[in-house]
């Protein structure tokens, strides 16, 4: 590697996203879990329980610098999932129901899982920062960057469509989008206050629109998948360009994991060219683990000027993957758009760990 393409590749390791990264939430060690059990008995206090989840965090911090990451985050280990969480701070939110009750946890064999669906009680309310907190115990404890995850804007709508937003809490959809993007926008300014520059959001829809179960679906509620992907990418590019102007944003994308059942299933083709183009996030995290993400071929859609992590090790299965493997599937992607992987782009090839959320 030249001078100039060494200098390239070092500026992309110093900044979001990096040469390894880590998506979605960690295992809950056995000990917390204990204990979150022992407080729902009433058997401890609320204070017993956070110093639980402080002791959790610090270790898992201290795990993610002894491997080498240049970000640490706190596995959502505060939250049993960080998109319900996040919602039930902004009102009488349900983004993860199915029957109406919430969503089960996964025995962990697999296979295609029951769609979630929303419920909306109240309007949209920013109201204090989400997790300005968690950020503010990341940089307390770790000299590097601290990560926080949200969810996606549109995953709220995507699960009930517009008759879930008017059957309570909105007369009309515009309003409900409105106080949307608000309430994103202030949340992410208020990380940036706690000094989190750092943020992935989590927005599994636009993975979704490749299924033709889910068009089949969307199609029977009255929406057409085209039109419902052109509004999405609209309503995040206002978030997006209202959050703070030093904040490092990337989108992940994947097809639903619960203890290793998915929702969806396709690959990236019928969106990639909305996705890479007119979606105007800085970077992606791309699910690619399984078959069902579909081959690389999308990604010639990608400009240079943004950059791809490509998403090959899971914990949605026992086995670790193999590394001989990977760098086959790397060489592969690389000898199919060589003009992607220049050093000196933004858009270099990231293999990255991917853990699933439990």
């Amino acid at each position: 590697m030249n001078v100039r393409a060494q200098a390239a590749s070092n500026a992309i390791a110093s900044k979001p996203p990096f040469r390894a990264e880590h998506i979605g939430s960690l295992l809950r060690p056995a000990e917390l879990l204990r204990r979150r059990a022992r407080f729902a008995k009433g058997e401890i206090d609320k204070a017993e329980l956070v110093a639980a989840e402080d002791d959790a965090i610090r270790a898992v911090i201290r795990l993610q610098e002894r491997v080498g990451f240049k970000f640490v985050t706190d596995g959502e280990f505060r939250r049993r999932s960080y998109h319900s969480f996040f919602y039930g701070e902004l009102g009488d939110l349900r983004i993860d129901t199915i029957g109406g009750a919430n969503a089960p946890g996964a025995d962990g064999e697999g296979g295609r899982g029951a769609q979630p669906v929303s419920i909306i009680g109240s309007r949209l309310r920013w109201t204090h920062p989400i997790n300005a907190g968690d950020a503010a115990f990341l940089k307390a404890h770790s000299d590097r960057w601290p990560k926080i995850t949200i969810p996606g804007p549109c995953a709220l709508h995507f699960r009930g469509g517009d008759s879930t937003v008017t059957a309570t809490a909105y007369k009309d959809v515009g309003q409900f989008w409105s106080d949307t993007v608000e309430a994103f926008t202030r949340e992410l300014h208020s990380l940036a206050e706690a000094g989190c520059h750092y943020v992935q959001i989590d927005e599994t829809a636009f993975a979704k629109f490749g299924d033709p179960d889910v068009k089949a679906s969307l199609a029977t509620r009255g929406d057409d998948w085209r039109a419902l992907i052109d509004k999405y990418i609209a309503v995040t590019n206002r978030i997006l360009a209202a959050a703070p102007e030093d904040m490092h944003i990337g989108i992940h994308l994947c097809r639903g994991n619960r203890g290793g059942h998915w929702h969806a299933e396709g690959s990236y083709e019928e969106v990639a060219d909305r996705l890479f183009n007119a979606l105007a996030v800085q970077f992606y995290f791309l699910e690619y683990d399984t078959p069902r993400a579909g081959s690389f071929t999308p990604l010639r859609f990608v400009p240079k000027h943004k950059a791809v992590v490509l998403g090959l090790v899971s914990t949605k299965v026992p086995e670790l993957e193999d590394k001989g493997t990977l760098r086959r599937r790397l060489e592969t992607r690389r000898n199919s758009y060589p003009s992607i992987v220049s050093p000196s782009a933004r858009n270099v090839a990231l293999p990255a760990l991917k853990p699933a959320t439990r």
